[in-house]
């Protein structure tokens, strides 16, 4: 094995360099994904044998690099906003989301499944997860659905499609993340994802009006809501709708920062569910910790990891000379952004986002620092690559939590989900073209 090594790093030494590392790296991390470790191991092993055999530095450095990974502040919220997230969604929040939506507009045509479209939206600035919100409001809505004769093909494609919006509003795990290794401010990333948010929910939701208008009478129309039922509706999800409030209200005004928004978030939680509700016992708040805990290393482990294989090739300088062949120097603004989106989509399809995420930023940063595009923009981009991702076959992690959770099979699962990637992707070449979508209330924010 050392031989062969020393074979290549004889090979690296001549003009074909870039592309022999890169071959050897990625053939050393694609033998251990099919042995199936877990990929924070392929990312380590790939950054020991590129150190050691292409460059022969210390790997010392591998170490330093990983705690300059899990360094900066940003990461404090990760942790909070997951454990409000993982207390909310163990509690009453999305019952009574559900139920204040469905009372307004449950009675309308199409009235079902855009309720699950804006209770996607609104429990996403709740969790800021995709899978959280696929199991929170996937457990309520499906059955409602079926039951009104909406064909589970449909269905379950709406529920893990809609949960995307939970990536693009705020309080989003990935664009903590991506502001983190791309230096750029997290709170304007949370201002910048309402737009497309809210344009992704109205687009869901003229298809779905489209799809039941198709379906005629084979839709269910259910009863309006009286006066009072909807007063009920309102006192029952007034907390849980102040929570948006607490998270953007306070990033938007200047009040609290990300980081500080993500500490009272624990807080405002805690005394929704277990004081007001008395929906949770101090044991399910002890096994929340556990599962934030959890979820958590898990995360910086793999970001740590991530920033080490990151810094290595950009030592070698392996993506300037992979990125050569398309020209990206001088292009067009709209070029580049659809050569980011069409990269994090692809890469988002095969392994997990996070992974994409901390490989592909640091790639991509010094290429959209020289365009002049706006950071905030492209971090945008990148996170609506990353929801669709995690709702695309074959490894979308959406899909196999939907399967864990409706006892599906993965065929049935997947079946409806085409015109709902057509809409995703039209929100990519919105976002390529009109930029004011993500920017404009970045821009009032700033005013």
């Amino acid at each position: 094995m050392t031989t062969f090594f020393e074979f290549l790093g004889e090979m690296a030494s001549g003009e074909l360099d870039i592309y022999v590392i890169t071959a050897t790296l990625m053939a050393a991390m694609i033998i251990l994904l099919f042995l199936s470790f877990p990929m924070v191991v392929p990312l380590a092993v790939a950054t020991l044998i590129g150190l050691v055999h292409f460059s022969d530095s210390d790997t010392g450095v591998i170490i330093q690099q990983m705690v300059t990974g899990i360094s900066p502040n940003a990461l404090i919220a990760v942790p909070m906003f997951i454990f409000a997230a993982d207390i909310m969604a163990r509690g009453h929040t999305a019952n009574n989301l559900l139920g204040l939506i469905q009372a307004y507009v449950g009675h309308r045509r199409a009235g079902l499944p855009i309720t699950a479209c804006i209770a996607c939206t609104l429990f996403g600035s709740v969790s800021g997860s995709t899978q959280a919100t696929v199991v929170s409001v996937g457990q309520i809505m499906r059955p409602k659905l079926l039951k009104a004769g909406y064909k589970d093909s449909f269905a379950m494609a709406l529920i893990i499609n809609a949960s995307d919006i939970a990536y693009l509003i705020p309080p989003s795990i990935a664009m903590i993340l991506y502001g983190t290794l791309a230096n750029v401010s997290v709170a304007e990333l949370f201002i910048a994802g309402i737009g497309p948010g809210v344009v992704l929910a109205l687009l869901f939701s003229a298809y779905c009006y489209v799809y039941s208008l198709l379906q005629g009478d084979a839709i269910m129309r259910f009863p309006k809501a009286s006066g009072a039922e909807r007063i009920a509706a309102i006192r029952k999800a007034i907390l849980p709708l102040g929570f948006p409030v607490l998270i953007v209200g306070g990033i938007y005004s200047g009040t609290v920062t990300p980081t500080e928004a993500a500490s009272f978030s624990v807080l405002y939680a805690l005394i929704v569910e277990c004081v007001i509700y008395r929906e949770l016992k101090l044991r399910d708040v002890l096994d929340s910790a556990l599962s934030t805990g959890l979820i958590t290393s898990v995360v910086f482990i793999l970001v740590g990891t991530g920033q080490a294989f990151s810094w290595y090739i950009s030592f070698e300088q392996v993506p300037q000379g992979l990125l050569e062949p398309l020209n990206l120097d001088g292009a067009s603004p709209e070029y580049i952004l659809f050569v980011i989106a069409a990269c994090f989509f692809i890469g988002c399809m095969f392994v997990d986002s996070l992974v994409v995420l901390v490989i592909l930023t640091p790639i991509f940063v010094p290429i959209v620092d020289a365009s002049g595009l706006d950071p905030v923009l492209v971090g945008v981009m990148v996170t609506l690559q990353m929801a669709i991702g995690s709702a695309t076959p074959p490894f979308g992690c959406d899909i196999f939590t939907a399967i864990a959770i409706f006892k599906r099979p993965y065929l049935e699962v997947i079946r409806g989900t085409l015109p709902f990637f057509a809409i995703l992707f039209l929100m990519t070449l919105l976002l390529i073209y009109v930029p004011g979508i993500a920017l404009l209330l970045r821009d009032l924010a700033a005013i």
